[in-house]
């Protein structure tokens, strides 16, 4: 199968095309810069800004993909929580104009897009995909980055696709890397537990997110999927034993009031409100199983190699 990824040389992307090719398809790269995407990845480019219409529709149509994955983001590895909106304001414009463009190229070719699992309304229990999605008390800074997401499903669903909501991605490039600017703030102790740290965190390991999309590729399974790992865990938790596996000093602990100052409503939001999601569908539909079946499994991977 040939097979269009835009965004390969992202987190997940990085992780996909080798995989990709070992399985025996054929990946090609949708990219503004083919040099990087030729030398890190070896593969074939298709010179295309994603949300320059005319030259998807071009680049795509002479590619003539079986497939397409639609992995395109634009946040900034030194992400201010606090500006969100901002920060995001190119990634939603992907997330919706530039999935519209791919999928107006390709429109008989099989399409994975790649959405977030912490899209859901804060409560108890594990959330499946037919929980309510956040509708009250949205944090303002947030919901620009949320209808974004949506839009990107919807457009996925209606054109027969299927959305993976990944949850929070580690592994190489990301945040949660050794190198990462999360790793880096638990080291410096500039990350807090803020009100307790109540929210729940579904992670996913880049590598499994890779083979949730090979399987999404290999079977007929449309609309929208949980693709995260078996163990949900609150902030209060990860965060000190990630700060352990550093040997980094003890999280300090504030209130809501004081993260609301330093962060805005979004990041005390984010460590306090997040719902635990749950993978039964995905597992089920993709036999599919992920690797790290536990994030502390995968981060002492990451962040302990050879221990």
């Amino acid at each position: 199968m040939r097979v269009l990824v835009a965004g390969a040389t992202g987190v997940i992307g990085r992780r996909l095309v080798p995989l990709l090719k070992e399985v025996g398809h054929e990946p090609v790269a949708l990219t503004r810069n083919p040099d990087r995407a030729r030398d890190m990845l070896g593969v074939e480019a298709v010179v295309a800004d994603a949300l320059v219409r005319e030259d998807v529709l071009k680049g795509v149509g002479e590619a003539a993909p079986d497939a397409v994955v639609n992995l395109l983001t634009a946040i900034p590895a030194q992400l201010d929580v606090s500006r969100l909106a901002e920060e995001f304001v190119t990634t939603n414009l992907l997330r919706t104009r530039g999935t519209r463009n791919l999928l107006d190229a390709a429109p008989d070719a099989r399409h994975i897009a790649e959405s977030v699992a912490f899209v859901y309304q804060p409560g108890d229990g594990l959330a499946d995909e037919d929980a309510p999605t956040w509708h009250d008390g949205t944090p303002d800074q947030f919901a620009t980055t949320l209808a974004a997401a949506l839009e990107l499903e919807e457009q996925l669903v209606a054109a027969g696709g299927l959305a993976l909501r990944f949850g929070h991605l580690y592994g190489p490039g990301s945040g949660y890397a050794a190198d990462g600017a999360t790793t880096a703030g638990i080291k410096a102790g500039h990350l807090p537990l803020i009100g307790g740290g109540h929210g729940w965190f579904s992670f996913i390991h880049s590598a499994d997110a890779a083979t949730a999309i090979v399987a999404g590729l290999d079977r007929d399974v449309r609309g929208v999927l949980n693709v995260v790992d078996d163990h949900p865990v609150q902030a209060r938790e990860w965060i000190p034993e990630t700060a352990r596996m550093l040997g980094a000093p003890e999280p300090s602990v504030v209130t809501e009031e004081q993260g609301l100052a330093a962060v805005g409503e979004w990041g005390v939001a984010f460590l306090n409100r997040l719902r635990a999601v749950d993978n039964a569908r995905a597992r089920t539909s993709l036999d599919w199983r992920p690797r790290y079946a536990s994030w502390r499994d995968g981060f002492a991977a990451e962040l302990q190699p050879g221990a």
